[in-house]
C-alpha cells in the first residue's frame, strides 16, 4: 500500500495472487489442448477441414485470452480524502463540457437536468463554467437553457443550504432522493414543496413550449452567454452564486465534415478557451448527471498532488446507470469493464477514457509531458488563426473566472469564428491536438494517444456513484451501440495505430496489451461462429471432434472449460455480483458476440475496402414505457433488431436440429463416449439460448 496526503492506492492482493496462479494453471491447460489439436491435425486420422477450422477458433480464443491477462496482473483501488485539500481560493477553475445532438433521441428535460446537476457541483461558482454544445441546433434546446438558468436561481441555493447530494431535480424528486429527505425539519419540508412546484412548472414549460425540436443541418454558428457571473452576481453570497453558463451551437453545412462529437468537443475547447480558459475540464454525456456534488473535489485530490500531477492527464469515474433492472438481462451495468478491467488497467498506469465522467487537464490535449511549448513555435499552423485562442494556451490560467471580466461582444464574435466549419482547415486539430478524428470513439482513442505520449490516468470508483446515466433497455439500441464500438475499435486494431505496433513502442507492454484487447476482442465473433457451427454439424453426421470421455485428453478440454467458467464466477462474486449476474453475463456475451460484434466486424471490413463509410449512430435515450415494463420483467425485447438476430437465430436453429438428430444417432450407434463433447456443447448453447428463443417466437394474443 502506498499512502499520500490526498489519496491512497491499495493493491488487491488476494485477487492479484489468485489471478496469477490461475494464469499459470490455465495457460498450461491451453498449451496442452493446442498440442492435441496440432498433433492430430498433422499426424492423426481426422477430418482436416473441420479440424482446421476448430483449431483456428481455439487459436483466436487463446490469443484473446492472453490479451485479457494484463487486466488481472495488478488490480488496484483508490480512495481519496478531500478534507485535506487547500482552501477554495487555491482551487483551479473547471470548464464543464456537455454535448447533445438530437432532442428527439435525447429528451431535453433530461439534458437540462444534467446541466443543473453540473451547475450545482460543490465547487466555487466563480471557478466554474458550464458549456452545452447543441449539435442539433434546435430552438427548443436554447429555450430550455434559458428556463434552466431561471430555475437554477432557486434550485442551487436550496441544494447548498440543506447539503442535498442528489442535485439532479428529476432524480431528487424520485425515490433516488429519499435519503436526502430523512430527518428533515418542517421548514425544509415547506421549502421543498415550493421547489417541487417550481420544478413541475419548469418541466412543463420545457416539454410543452411548442418550439421546433428537429435537427437543423444547415446553420451558422450561434453562441449565447445565458448567465455571466461577472455581470449578474458581483455582490451576491456563496449560496446564490451561479457559474458561467454558455450555449454553443457550432456552424454546420451540408458539404463540410463536422467530425461528430470530437468536432463538438474541439469547438467547445476553443470557445471555452477565450471565455473562461479553465485549466481543467469535466466532460459529460447529456444523460449522465452529477450524482455526487463532491466529484470535482475528489478528482482534485489527484490533480493537485505535486507528485502525481505533472504526468496526470485525467481522472476517470465509472459509468453507473440508474435504470438497470434487478435482473439486468442486457448486462447494462458492464460489471466486467468497470469492476474488473478498469481496475486492472489502472494498476498498470491508468485506464481508458470512457467518454464521460472524467476530469482532464486541458493542456494534455495540446502537448506531451514536459514539452508544453512544443506546438507554440508554429502556433497558427497547429491551432488556427485566432490570436485570442493562442494567447489563452500560452497563459497558464489558474485564476478564477470572475477575474476575467464580463464577456464582451468582441469575445463573442471571436467565439463564433472559432465555432465555424472552416476554422480547422489547414490546422492540426483532430490530428495532433485536441480530440482525435481518427476514430468515432473520440475519447477512448484520444485517451489511448495520451497514454502513448506518456501521460497517465487514474480510475476512481467511490462508494457513492459520482455520475449516473441511462442505459439501453432493448436489444436494438444495445446492438446498434455495440456495433458502432466494435467496428471502430477493429479498424484501430488493423490501422497504423494498432496497440501491438504503435502502442507497444510507446507505452509499457502490459498496458498496450490491454488496449489490444479492446481493439481485437470483437474477433470473438469469428471464433464463436466457428465453434457454434462446426462441432454441431460434425455431431449431426457422427464425426467426433473431441477425445473420448475415457481418454485422458478429454480432461484437458474439460479443464480449460471449467477453469474459464470458475475464473469468471470468481471475478463476479469478488466484485459484489451474484450467480444470476454470472449467468446473465455468460448469456449476453454469447448474444453480443454473434450479433453486434459480428456485424461490427463486417462493417469494419466494408469500411476497410472502401465500400462503407463512418456514420455516427446516436443512441436513443428516450424511454419507451412499454419497453421499460418488458425490461423490468426480465423479458427480452427484439423489436427492431431482427437483422442483428439473424446469425443468432441461425445458430440456435442449427444447434436444435443437430442436437436432436445427433442425439438420436448417438443413442442408436452407442458412441456416447466419442460424441459427448459435442453433445454437451450443443446442450449448453441451447440452455443459454432459451430466453432468446422465447423472445423470438411471437406470442398469440388471448
Amino acid at each position: 500500500m502506498a499512502t499520500f496526503s490526498l489519496h491512497t492506492c491499495t493493491v488487491k492482493q488476494s485477487r492479484m495472487v489468485t489471478n496469477r496462479l490461475h494464469m499459470f494453471f490455465h495457460l498450461t491447460a491451453i498449451l496442452a489442448l493446442l498440442y492435441y489439436r496440432f498433433s492430430h491435425l498433422f499426424h492423426g486420422d481426422v477430418p482436416v477441414f473441420a479440424w482446421g477450422l476448430i483449431t483456428i477458433s481455439e487459436l483466436i480464443f487463446t490469443f484473446l485470452w492472453l490479451l485479457t491477462q494484463p487486466f488481472r496482473w495488478r488490480p488496484v483501488v483508490w480512495s481519496v480524502d478531500p478534507e485535506k485539500l487547500p482552501s477554495h481560493e487555491d482551487f483551479p477553475a473547471i470548464d464543464v463540457l456537455i454535448c447533445t445532438a438530437d432532442p428527439q433521441k435525447e429528451p431535453v428535460i433530461e439534458v437540462m437536468n444534467t446541466v443543473l446537476s453540473a451547475m450545482a457541483l460543490d465547487y466555487p461558482p466563480e471557478k466554474m463554467a458550464v458549456y452545452l454544445s447543441d449539435d442539433g441546433g434546435a430552438a427548443v434546446t436554447l429555450y430550455a437553457m434559458k428556463e434552466t438558468c431561471s430555475f437554477a436561481r432557486v434550485w442551487l441555493p436550496f441544494c447548498r443550504k440543506y447539503g442535498i447530494k442528489t442535485r439532479s431535480p428529476e432524480a431528487y424528486f424520485s425515490s433516488f432522493g429519499d435519503d436526502d429527505r430523512l430527518l428533515r425539519s418542517d421548514d425544509f419540508n415547506r421549502e421543498e414543496e415550493k421547489i417541487k412546484s417550481t420544478y413541475q412548472i419548469f418541466k412543463r414549460s420545457v416539454e410543452n413550449c411548442g418550439l421546433d425540436d428537429s435537427v437543423v443541418h444547415d446553420r451558422p454558428p450561434y453562441i449565447e452567454v445565458i448567465h455571466d457571473i461577472n455581470k449578474h452576481e458581483v455582490n451576491e453570497d456563496s449560496h446564490t452564486k451561479m457559474p458561467l453558463l454558455v450555449y454553443v451551437s457550432r456552424e454546420k453545412r451540408p458539404f463540410h465534415s463536422h467530425r461528430f462529437k470530437a468536432g463538438a468537443l474541439n469547438a467547445l475547447l476553443r470557445v471555452s478557451g477565450i471565455m473562461s480558459n479553465a485549466p481543467y475540464i469535466l466532460v459529460l454525456d447529456c444523460d449522465m448527471y452529477c450524482n455526487d456534488p463532491t466529484s470535482a473535489r475528489q478528482a482534485m485530490c489527484f490533480h493537485l498532488d505535486p507528485k502525481m500531477s505533472p504526468l496526470l492527464s485525467y481522472v476517470q469515474y465509472p459509468q453507473i446507470f440508474y435504470n438497470v433492472s434487478k435482473n439486468d438481462i442486457y448486462d447494462g451495468q458492464s460489471r466486467s469493464a468497470y469492476k474488473t478491467k478498469y481496475q486492472g488497467m489502472d494498476g498498470l498506469g491508468g485506464t481508458v477514457c470512457a467518454g464521460t465522467g472524467y476530469y482532464m487537464k486541458k493542456k494534455t490535449l495540446y502537448c506531451s509531458p514536459n514539452h508544453e511549448d512544443e506546438f507554440l513555435c508554429e502556433s497558427q499552423k497547429y491551432f488556427g488563426s485566432s490570436n485570442k485562442f493562442i494567447d489563452s494556451i500560452k497563459v497558464s490560467n489558474e485564476q478564477d473566472i470572475r477575474g476575467s471580466g464580463i464577456i464582451s461582444d468582441e469575445v463573442l464574435e471571436e467565439a463564433r469564428t472559432l465555432a465555424t466549419c472552416t476554422f480547422e482547415e489547414n490546422t492540426k486539430w483532430g490530428k495532433e491536438i485536441g480530440y482525435s478524428y481518427q476514430c468515432l470513439l473520440e475519447s477512448t482513442f484520444t485517451g489511448y494517444l495520451l497514454h502513448c505520449k506518456g501521460w497517465r490516468s487514474v480510475y476512481l470508483y467511490p462508494k457513492r456513484p459520482c455520475f449516473l446515466g441511462c442505459t439501453t433497455i432493448d436489444m436494438k439500441d444495445a446492438a446498434v451501440q455495440l456495433m458502432k464500438w466494435s467496428s471502430e475499435l477493429i479498424l484501430v486494431g488493423f490501422s497504423r495505430f494498432s496497440p501491438l505496433t504503435y502502442g507497444i513502442s510507446r507505452m509499457p507492454i502490459l498496458k498496450s496489451l490491454c488496449y489490444a484487447y479492446f481493439t481485437y476482442s470483437h474477433l470473438f465473433s469469428v471464433a464463436c461462429l466457428l465453434y457454434g457451427t462446426i462441432p454441431q454439424l460434425c455431431f449431426l453426421i457422427g464425426i467426433p471432434m473431441y477425445p473420448k470421455v475415457s481418454n485422458p485428453w478429454f480432461a484437458v478440454f474439460g479443464t480449460v472449460y471449467v477453469s474459464s467458467l470458475f475464473q469468471h464466477l470468481y471475478e463476479v462474486l469478488s466484485s459484489g455480483g451474484s450467480i444470476r449476474t454470472w449467468w446473465n453475463e455468460q448469456r449476453m456475451w454469447m448474444i453480443r458476440t454473434v450479433t453486434a460484434c459480428l456485424f461490427g466486424c463486417l462493417d469494419a471490413l466494408l469500411k476497410r475496402i472502401g465500400i462503407g463509410k463512418s456514420r455516427f449512430r446516436l443512441t436513443n435515450k428516450a424511454i419507451d414505457q412499454g419497453k421499460l415494463e418488458k425490461y423490468e420483467k426480465g423479458k427480452f425485447d427484439f423489436q427492431g433488431a431482427k437483422m442483428f438476430m439473424i446469425p443468432l437465430t441461425f445458430l440456435v436453429i442449427l444447434n436444435m436440429v443437430c442436437f436432436i438428430v445427433g442425439s438420436k444417432r448417438m443413442i442408436t450407434e452407442g458412441n456416447s463416449e466419442d460424441m459427448f463433447g459435442q453433445f454437451f456443447l450443443s446442450s449448453f448453447i441451447l440452455v443459454l439460448s432459451y430466453p432468446i428463443v422465447e423472445g423470438l417466437i411471437p406470442k398469440k394474443s388471448k
